[in-house]
């Protein structure tokens, strides 16, 4: 078997089911393949996003997955960008070369594909993006790319919800995104088709909701990419709310079989990953009495 060293970096990841999906896939393609945590919470973990990235490709790992909160300052540690990255303006996939390192963004196909599949025919005119940080350049981007006709961004960051703001404006137009405070939230949405929860609200690490759940309407529908919990507080109030809503492990997904082929050159089943990350999700799913 060839063998075929990567990992992630980020924060608070110890949860993460990155290692058991990548493996999987891996060794159906006759992949010696090691996927590792690099969790900077970690007791003993070196400081430093740019001497981690020298570390692993001293190491010889084929790249490494950036996640929360790296995805847009690692772009100063890279020697390239995939032009979809340097768009975006974040990054979550480094492919390692020769010791160089080029940032890719995934999660663009991610959102842009489990969208298609997961709420067809949604309408998006007006589509409301709850979070501007890193997953949410990236969601943003897929939307603009795909036919949203006008999106909103709210961010508890005012200075990185304008930042987003500015740099589409000026690769889309100034009518296709403006921001939004939080107390403009209600009016927004009354106008909207839709919601988009790129924000890391929902976690285990973050709990609650990134709205008040009475604000949600049931002419909306609702994505919350956020996946552990599967079932995320603000998707159990959509649905009781009548809300048509879409979970994050189709993004998950979709995004981690782009960068496995960026790795390791081989096209994977995401079919067979897809079933192999529900049953790890149904694994983790809490029991009921």
């Amino acid at each position: 078997m060839r063998p075929c060293r990567y990992g992630l970096i980020g924060a608070g990841i110890g949860a993460s089911l990155s290692p058991a999906l990548h493996e999987a896939e891996g060794a159906h393609h006759g992949l010696d393949l090691s996927y590792e945590l690099i969790d900077v919470e970690r007791p003993g973990t070196p400081a430093g996003l740019g001497r981690l990235l020298r570390e692993a490709a001293a190491a010889g790992f084929a790249g490494v997955n950036v996640t929360h909160p790296f995805k847009q300052q690692v772009i100063a540690e890279l020697d390239r960008l995939s032009p979809q990255a340097a768009a975006v303006g974040a990054v979550n996939t480094v492919v390692f070369d020769g010791g160089r390192g080029t940032g890719h963004n995934t999660d663009v196909f991610g959102f842009a594909e489990s969208f298609r599949r997961g709420l067809p025919e949604a309408a998006t005119g007006h589509v409301v993006q709850l979070g501007a940080g890193g997953a949410g350049a990236a969601c943003a981007y897929a939307q603009l790319t795909s036919g949203t006709e006008r999106l909103t961004v709210a961010d508890p960051d005012p200075r990185r919800r304008d930042d987003l703001v500015r740099t589409f404006a000026r690769s889309f137009g100034p009518g296709r995104i403006g921001g939004v405070a939080r107390d403009g939230l209600e009016e927004a949405l009354r106008s909207a088709d839709g919601v988009v929860n790129a924000s890391p609200v929902g976690m285990r690490a973050h709990p609650g909701t990134p709205l008040p759940v009475e604000l949600l309407h049931p002419r909306l529908w609702l994505v919350d990419v956020v996946y552990m919990p599967l079932n995320t507080p603000l998707l159990e109030a959509a649905r009781a709310r009548g809300l048509r809503a879409l979970g994050g492990a189709a993004m998950c997904l979709y995004q981690a079989a782009e960068a496995f082929e960026l790795f390791t050159g081989r096209t994977p089943d995401t079919g067979r990953m897809y079933r192999h990350l529900r049953r790890l999700l149904d694994e983790r799913r809490p029991a009921h009495p």
